[in-house]
């Protein structure tokens, strides 16, 4: 069902090609939202995309790595090419895998995470900020987590990247509020995706342990998304907006826990 909010938007969801991008993607583009979706796997993307065509919604798939500033850099142009603006950016995209304690880390995985995690949000900030800037308008949402503010055995990469997209929400907000644009993070708990199965495998830490029926689902996370791509941000700028909470789900229209 369309959403006036929403309809005839156009965002960008990074990380679409599974879990909560692809929830995310869906559900706004049943919104009404025209939806491009990013991400490295090419097969993915454009198979939702096709779906989502052949249900009568406007959706494009763009191949980008976010670790590299370039191709997030022309995933903006192209959402401004196809889509004419861009009204909502959806820093999704995000690793967690290897898990390790940090004497044991790999340099350079260790370093991808940061790239991704991290240097991903910053190049989806500093693309779309001058465009949305012009138009006096838009709303950025980065995925965040309650690893933000805390410390968990083996994820001292996932830890860390968040705690920096975090800095990055509050940093946004202030330089950019002044010109109509809200910036806002969502830390949605635990979800039920591909990345806690190996977050399972791993056996470190209490979230590896707990039984894959507790996560939510990709699909809630979205319905938060959709919550903060309309006036829901207003009330959350430079912040992360929790899903771990009752209020928060409430707020999001979702069951509280």
């Amino acid at each position: 069902m369309k959403n006036t909010q929403l309809a005839g938007k156009s965002a960008i969801i990074t990380g679409a090609s599974r879990g909560i991008g692809a929830a995310a993607a869906t559900l706004l583009a049943e919104k009404g939202v025209k939806v491009l979706l990013a991400a490295r796997s090419k097969l993915q993307i454009e198979e939702i995309a096709s779906t989502l065509c052949s249900n009568g919604h406007v959706a494009k798939a763009v191949v980008c790595d976010v670790s590299k500033y370039n191709e997030v850099e022309n995933l903006i142009r192209i959402c401004q090419e196809q889509f004419g603006r861009l009204d909502l950016l959806v820093n999704n995209a995000g690793i967690i895998d290897p898990i390790a304690r940090i004497a044991c880390s790999d340099p350079d995985e260790w370093g991808r995470i940061v790239d991704i995690n991290y240097k991903g949000v910053y190049y989806g900030l500093r693309s779309a900020l001058p465009v949305m800037k012009s138009q006096k308008e838009g709303t950025i949402i980065n995925i965040s987590s309650g690893a933000a503010t805390s410390a968990l055995e083996g994820w001292s990469h996932y830890c860390s990247s968040k705690a920096a997209v975090l800095s990055l929400t509050r940093c946004a907000d202030k330089e950019y509020r002044e010109h109509g644009i809200r910036v806002v993070g969502l830390s949605p708990g635990t979800v039920a995706t591909d990345m806690q199965i190996k977050i399972k495998e791993s056996g470190l830490n209490p979230v590896s342990q707990l039984d894959f029926s507790l996560h939510i689902s990709p699909e809630d996370v979205a319905c938060a998304i959709a919550y903060l791509a309309g006036e829901g941000a207003s009330l959350h700028l430079g912040s992360d907006f929790s899903l771990k909470t009752n209020e928060g789900r409430i707020e999001a229209g979702l069951d509280p826990l």
